[in-house]
């Protein structure tokens, strides 16, 4: 999804501390046509508000106003208790070019916008979150803004219309493509009118999918998320439908394209397998696999039986696959993750029936994705509800939930969300283990880790909503934003303090698990405008333009030095908390909940700062999230009867653990892919080239 999307869907493509998802897939196939977009002469009357929807639940809107040469909008949306405020004026020139767009406002998560473009004399300069520049574009160029609402798709779509090729220069940087890619009539109830659904692309990983009735924008659409005309609301369900069907049809094209499967063995030939018993690469050998089991490890010059397909490791090492323990997944993270060497997941929530939907393409090889692994997830019915899973409003909801949870089979674990009534939590707990379930959540708002690990809690997730309960103020709601800001108190708490040692005894008494989601936590606190998001260093080069933007605007509002310091000050705090408690044996599982794949590799590498090498790493990543989860059996290590899940790196993780973050092959449930033939499907430039590959005679 677009960057100036981003501002539209941040607080629920960004989970991280507050459960969301991303792209979902459907249950249904649609073959796509693409055509170029029609000449549009008319323009149908446009409206001036929209509904912002997610999963069908209104929450909040998008005012549209003409001015003398462009528009006014004022944009706004609270999705479980956060979302972005903004306030645009836009001038447009005589070719329906922006030639000037204020914007001003705050982003999901409080991160101030004061954004501004002008076109002046052929010189176009701009100011937002990531810093100032000025050019002076070759040819006529659409500026797309940083943050905004959703009404500049409309905008570009426009000016794209009348473009050649339908196609622009886009500032800072790439091209803007609009594709025709479906026709829809949409009903008001009372009236029905046709529009033309389009699909912008060009400078994100993904197109995104919005209706036009002639030149007068309708609706915003994703699987999850929908921003529509007032008046058709009714139409949410069904176009949010239609943009899950042009998704799965494109990531199944993809997949297509890109997922390899061979007749016969397949031998990996001199490679350095890793053996999470002993944190160490072995000497080189052949590892021969076929279908989706390993059936052999044999000397790395023997001779390959005539017909087997042939890669050459180059002496490079084969690790086995990762597990993200803290994943919401859509369609563009399975096929990510998978580029990544991520090839399980444990899904920390979603819409219970489109992920449903995905695990089966995902089994049936129609999209690359990871292993599924399930949980519940349940919440309490409040304004601040997160619009997911299960909502319940009374304690024989909560119960009735996990039981509901518990007869499918199919979830490992259920999770407990903020808004959940704390005193519902006992009940729940004893439900869920005597059905058994393990049970795993944040901690509800106006409690704190120590009751819910005495309620039973076996896993605590997000190392945040542990230490809220050792600085917060009795009363104070977490349900907001309070849960990130008030951070801000970590450097004054003393970490040696009866409080703290409490708690972290208690849990490693009691057994409980922790998902501290670090990855997360440093791109809150650590990144800054104007300045590269440390955890992006090693891959943000290769990313589309949208991703190089994000990853240079702070998540928070940094206002003062003194907020500066306190959120530095936090993360050290975190880390040091982190370290504690793998000094003390607690169990903790390395999740992201910000998709995996690229931040899944920044997670693992910061363990290292809590005092784990990157042979241990390694090892807990793979044969140690496999056992924890019951599959250790099948997964977690490289040898004959196990699961063909491992992917290849032409380096020395156990030696640099960065290594890891250069993959030239995955091997998922036997399909062999190659990130460098994945990435560029997402504007991604590749990193490695595809090994060498013989057929044995």
């Amino acid at each position: 999804m677009h960057r100036s999307a981003a501002s539209v869907l941040a607080g629920l493509l960004v989970l991280g501390l507050a459960a969301c998802g991303q792209q979902p897939a459907s249950n249904t196939d649609t073959e796509v046509a693409e055509a170029p977009p029609p000449a549009v002469e008319a323009s149908a009357p446009e409206a001036s508000q929209f509904t912002v929807l997610v999963g069908g639940v209104e929450i909040g809107g998008m005012t549209v106003t003409h001015t003398d040469d462009g528009y006014t909008v004022d944009y706004e949306y609270r999705n479980n208790g956060r979302g972005p405020t903004l306030a645009e004026d836009i001038g447009l020139d005589e070719a329906g070019l922006p030639s000037r767009w204020t914007i001003e406002g705050a982003t999901t998560f409080g991160n101030p916008v004061d954004e501004s473009f002008e076109l002046i004399d052929s010189e176009a300069s701009w100011t937002d979150s990531t810093g100032s520049n000025q050019v002076i574009p070759a040819e006529p160029a659409f500026y797309v803004p940083n943050d905004t609402s959703p009404y500049w798709l409309a905008i570009a779509a426009r000016a794209l219309m009348d473009a050649e090729n339908a196609t622009l220069p886009a500032l800072p940087g790439g091209s803007l493509n609009l594709t025709e890619i479906d026709r829809v009539t949409v009903s008001n109830g009372e009236t029905s009118r046709d529009a033309v659904v389009y699909a912008l692309s060009g400078i994100s990983l993904n197109p995104t999918y919005f209706l036009m009735d002639d030149r007068a924008f309708v609706a915003l659409i994703t699987p999850g998320f929908s921003v529509i005309e007032a008046g058709y609301e009714g139409e949410d369900e069904r176009l949010r439908g239609l943009a899950a069907q042009y998704g799965a049809s494109r990531f199944a094209d993809i997949t297509a394209r890109v997922a390899h499967t061979y007749d016969g063995p397949v031998r990996i030939r001199n490679v350095r397998v890793f053996n999470p018993a002993t944190e160490a690469l072995g000497a080189p050998v052949s590892v021969v696999f076929e279908g989706n089991r390993i059936t052999a490890i044999e000397a790395a010059d023997a001779a390959p039986a005539p017909g087997e397909t042939v890669i050459d490791g180059d002496g490079g090492s084969l690790i086995p696959g990762f597990t993200d323990m803290h994943a919401h997944l859509g369609e563009q993270g399975a096929i990510l993750n998978i580029a990544a060497g991520v090839t399980s997941v444990r899904d920390m929530g979603n819409n219970d029936e489109v992920l449903s939907a995905l695990i089966g393409r995902i089994e049936s090889g129609e999209i690359a994705g990871p292993r599924v692994t399930r949980s519940g997830f349940i919440e309490g019915r409040s304004p601040f509800s997160s619009n997911n899973g299960s909502l319940v409003e009374t304690e024989e909801q909560a119960v009735a939930a996990v039981a509901a949870y518990a007869e499918t089979g199919e979830y490992f674990q259920i999770k407990i969300y903020n808004s959940m009534n704390p005193a519902f939590v006992p009940a729940m707990i004893e439900a869920a283990h005597a059905a058994g379930l393990r049970v795993a959540g944040h901690v509800p708002a106006f409690t704190n880790a120590d009751a819910m690990i005495a309620a039973g809690y076996d896993e605590l997730t997000h190392i945040n909503q542990i230490m809220l309960g050792w600085v917060l103020e009795p009363g104070e709601d977490t349900r907001t934003l309070l849960r990130l800001t008030a951070l801000r108190r970590l450097p004054a708490l003393d970490l040696q303090s009866e409080p703290v040692q409490s708690t972290l005894d208690a849990m490693a008494e009691r057994g409980v698990a922790h998902d501290p989601t670090l990855a997360i936590h440093e791109a809150l606190l650590l990144s800054r405008n104007g300045e590269l998001s440390p955890g992006t260093v090693d891959y943000i080069d290769h990313m589309p333009v949208d991703q190089q933007r994000s990853a240079r605007s702070a998540w928070a509002d940094i206002a003062t030095p003194e907020d500066d310091a306190n959120y530095r000050g936090a993360f050290d705090q975190i880390i040091e908390t982190a370290r504690m408690m793998h000094e003390r044996g607690i169990f903790l599982v390395p999740g992201t909940d910000m998709g995996g794949s690229f931040t899944y590799h920044r997670e693992l590498e910061l363990y290292q700062l809590v005092g784990m090498t990157p042979g241990e790493i390694l090892a807990w990543a793979g044969q140690g999230m496999a056992d924890y989860l019951g599959h250790g059996d099948e997964l977690g290590s490289i040898e004959p009867g196990k699961l063909a899940d491992f992917f290849l790196v032409p380096g020395d993780p156990t030696a640099d653990l960065r290594e890891i973050k250069t993959i030239a092959m995955v091997v998922a449930d036997g399909r062999v892919y190659f990130p460098t033939e994945i990435y560029p499907e997402f504007g991604i430039t590749p990193f490695t080239g595809v090994p060498e590959m013989t057929t044995a005679q």
